[in-house]
């Protein structure tokens, strides 16, 4: 595992994105054959534990999503206020873990909005775009069918050094998410990419952890703030 990290940390320069996307191959294909859904119940559960002893508001906004959200569970109700917000990110999911907890981790607290951000598992772990995006749909036919008020947001899937290789990939789901968005007038898209980009359009280097994917304190700041103003135009007007 240590010689494994200190190749990744290598392949994290810009020169060797080759290496990166060989080293990244082999994880990614063994975590795609383990997306039992059940592997987050007892995430799932905390939740609900937690939920038992303060059930939080209705009206207000569910974050879920994968680690990006998870790791920033702690941080998001002061990043985003005056928002009224109920941070459910569970690390590592992917679209169709969203889409078996639904119940769950959204439609429970019937808030007048959810914001959801996945894909960057999705495509790191080679997740055909046609199935993301049908369980995205599903996801969006059953909030409609469920509560028809609640408006939906996408966060675009956020570039990271540890997965230019799939950063195409990336891009293209991202767009997927824009045309849903734009033939559905309760659904909006989030730009946290170009929040994320230098002045080359490269990925800034210095936002990230030692795995040069999850975010830093800095990255952590502008994610928050991208977020906020993806939310304010419209879900201001519905804060008490």
């Amino acid at each position: 595992m240590s010689r494994f990290t200190s190749l990744v940390a290598l392949a994290a320069s810009r020169s060797h994105k080759f290496l990166l996307a060989a080293l990244l191959t082999f994880p990614a294909l063994v975590a795609a054959q383990n997306l039992d859904p059940t592997r987050f119940e007892s995430t799932i559960e905390r939740f609900e534990a937690r939920d038992a002893e303060s059930m939080p508001p209705e009206g207000a906004i569910v974050l879920t999503g994968s680690s990006s959200i998870a790791m920033w569970n702690n941080r998001a109700a002061e990043a985003l206020a005056p928002l009224s917000v109920i941070p459910r990110g569970f690390g590592g999911s992917v679209m169709g873990d969203v889409l078996h907890y639904l119940d769950r981790v959204a439609l429970k607290y019937k808030p007048r909005a959810i914001l959801i951000y996945e894909g960057d598992n999705d495509t790191a772990f080679g997740l055909e775009l046609d199935l993301v995006e049908s369980q995205l749909t599903e996801i969006i036919a059953r909030i409609d069918a469920e509560l028809p008020e609640t408006r939906v947001y996408l966060l675009s899937v956020k570039p990271s050094v540890a997965r230019l290789n799939v950063w195409e990939k990336a891009q293209a789901l991202t767009a997927r998410y824009e045309a849903i968005a734009a033939a559905n007038p309760k659904v909006y898209t989030i730009d946290v990419v170009s929040s994320f980009m230098d002045a080359q359009g490269e990925v800034m280097t210095d936002i990230f952890i030692a795995d040069n994917l999850h975010l830093n304190d800095k990255g952590n700041e502008i994610w928050g703030r991208a977020i906020k103003a993806g939310l304010m135009p419209v879900e201001a007007r519905y804060e008490k």
